[in-house]
């Protein structure tokens, strides 16, 4: 699949969710075979950018080609304004948000609640594709809501304004994250356009992963909640496209050292504190793909040091031993 001028080596890459795709879950998924990795979602307020969170937002992936990042907002010219300073600080493909259907993103009228303003849509798309001279990508749902799904009108409206690639998560804003992804609605999404388009929602496993391509026809495929706790779904995807695939769960000594490189990554990140608060969800995401590990999580994500999380993990895998199983 090819955005702009970059070619990327795999079709499957990570979805830029706020909150989780932090350079330290960035770097592993990329790891695993992710082709490409977006920022966390940035607000286009660049006034806000001061902020330590937003910092560690816009910290961005130099050394992995192509840089890419997603900016959220409203205004056009702010968006722009954003679009541009990322780019000045290496960012080689900024994507806009219009997929979020967070309260709090809508609330501002950004996010999916975008999907309402066509003509907005139209002017912000315009703005930001002549303010860079890098490729500029989009996010969307399928529509509003169920009675309102304009999908394939926002993929024309982004095709004609200069957008290289769209992500369509199979969805309306107002389900959220309920019910079933619509892939075919992705599908008439993707046959009403010549750019790229990417599938997203419900992609759990590598099977799902073969059919979400067959039922929508998509370019590649966007995977979200699927690689928390689980980043070694990339390469599950990648080796599931070849005929002689057979799942084979990690071996212990290696997973144990994904999740102590992990937690170290982190804690170097964010240091301490907020690096051991930052690192339990993710310890959480992993227990749920692990036998026998219920103690360990609520030890480990109570205790305040790092030490004490490297720890325990690292107990908890000398107690298990050849137990450990991972859930497929």
């Amino acid at each position: 699949m090819r955005i702009g001028p970059y070619v990327l080596a795999s079709p499957f890459v990570l979805a830029p969710m706020a909150g989780v795709a932090d350079a330290p879950f960035r770097r592993l998924c990329r790891r695993f075979g992710a082709g490409m990795t977006t920022s966390e979602m940035t607000t286009a307020d660049i006034s806000l950018w001061k902020t330590a969170k937003s910092r560690h937002r816009l910290d961005l992936d130099l050394d992995a080609e192509p840089v890419a990042v997603q900016i959220a907002g409203s205004d056009p010219g702010q968006l722009a304004k954003a679009a541009r300073a990322c780019v000045e600080r290496g960012a080689q493909i900024i994507d806009i948000n219009m997929g979020c259907p967070a309260k709090k993103v809508c609330r501002k009228l950004a996010g999916s609640a975008l999907l309402r303003d066509e003509n907005l849509i139209e002017s912000i798309l315009t703005t930001v594709v002549a303010a860079v001279a890098v490729p500029v990508t989009l996010k969307i749902r399928t529509g509003w809501d169920t009675e309102n799904r304009n999908g394939r009108t926002v993929a024309r409206i982004a095709e004609q304004s200069g957008i290289q690639a769209l992500a369509v998560h199979g969805r309306t804003r107002a389900c959220r994250y309920k019910g079933a992804a619509e892939y075919e609605t992705i599908a008439q999404i993707k046959d009403a356009v010549s750019i790229p388009v990417i599938a997203n929602g419900d992609i759990t496993s590598a099977q799902k992963s073969l059919e979400v391509l067959r039922q929508t026809n998509a370019d590649g495929l966007m995977i979200g909640r699927a690689a928390q706790g689980r980043p070694w779904i990339f390469q599950e995807l990648m080796s599931s496209t070849q005929n002689d695939y057979v799942f084979t769960p990690l071996e212990k000594n290696k997973l144990r050292d994904i999740m102590l490189g992990h937690l170290e990554d982190m804690h170097r990140f964010y240091g301490e504190p907020m690096g051991v608060r930052v690192a339990r969800k993710h310890l959480t995401w992993y227990c749920q793909h692990l036998a026998n590990a219920d103690e360990f999580r609520y030890q480990a994500v109570r205790v305040e040091s790092a030490f004490e999380q490297i720890r325990l993990t690292q107990e908890y895998f000398d107690r298990e031993g050849a137990g450990i199983s991972i859930a497929a």
